[in-house]
């Protein structure tokens, strides 16, 4: 499920594999940008934001995706094949000599002046793996409203960006609260914000997360060995540590 540490690394490979190479191929397998061209232009920087990323290419153009549930870009070479799923998901290509980039099953990808990027991530809170990250900042957000629950607040990238549903129950569980507590009945908030960047930081570059209780249900606890417990809320799971975790449940 990509997250900030999953973009931070996907937008990583495409930075390595596109920046300063000059495009010999584009495809943009989207009705509104089917037309669009972007072969002869070099790609400047591929940016995550959050859990977007911007693709910038020379003439003030940016291409700008998000990966969603299960949204991928995947790097090739020139003759390897393409094994990112079938032909009818792939959404984008973009090429050059060395490389190939291809994007599938991306919910969101549209072409846009790069000056124009704040209309689709300026509404973002501190991104927690990026440069602006401010920790004072992420805080205010998140005690904003005091009657909203830990969990919606961790989601809601206004608040802070980089955080879905796996580091939601994994934030939740290394401050040890449920997620349906109200955020302002929470002792000590600011270890919400500590525990969020530890955690991103701590995946930033691994290609096999480790995580505490989530995709764990009924195995033990990592920290006192109470089985772990799993249920499900607007189609997510959501798991938690009954004895390590206080708070409401469901």
């Amino acid at each position: 499920m990509p997250e900030g540490d999953t973009v931070l690394q996907t937008a990583q490979r495409l930075h390595t594999a596109l920046a300063g190479r000059l495009l010999t191929r584009s495809d943009l397998r989207v009705p509104r940008f089917a037309t669009a061209d972007l072969t002869g232009r070099t790609v400047l920087d591929v940016t995550p934001r959050g859990k977007h990323i911007l693709t910038r290419v020379e003439g003030g153009l940016t291409l700008h995706s998000h990966l969603r549930m299960d949204g991928a870009w995947r790097v090739y070479g020139p003759d390897e094949r393409w094994r990112g799923g079938p032909g009818h998901q792939i959404r984008a290509v973009l090429g050059n000599a060395e490389r190939v980039a291809v994007g599938y099953r991306l919910p969101v990808l549209e072409l846009l002046q790069t000056a124009d990027e704040e209309s689709v991530v300026g509404h973002l809170g501190p991104d927690i793996l990026g440069p602006d990250w401010d920790p004072d900042t992420a805080l205010r957000n998140l005690l904003a409203d005091p009657a909203r629950t830990v969990g919606e607040a961790l989601l809601d990238q206004r608040n802070l960006a980089g955080i879905g549903n796996v580091f939601r129950c994994e934030t939740c569980f290394l401050a040890r609260t449920t997620p349906w507590l109200p955020i302002g009945d929470l002792p000590a908030p600011q270890q919400l914000v500590t525990a969020a960047k530890k955690l991103l930081e701590a995946n930033r570059a691994r290609s096999r997360r480790h995580l505490y209780v989530y995709g764990r249900g009924g195995l033990p606890c990592r920290r006192c060995g109470t089985p772990i417990s799993k249920t499900t809320e607007d189609d997510r799971p959501v798991y938690w540590c009954p004895r390590c975790q206080l708070g409401p449940v469901p």
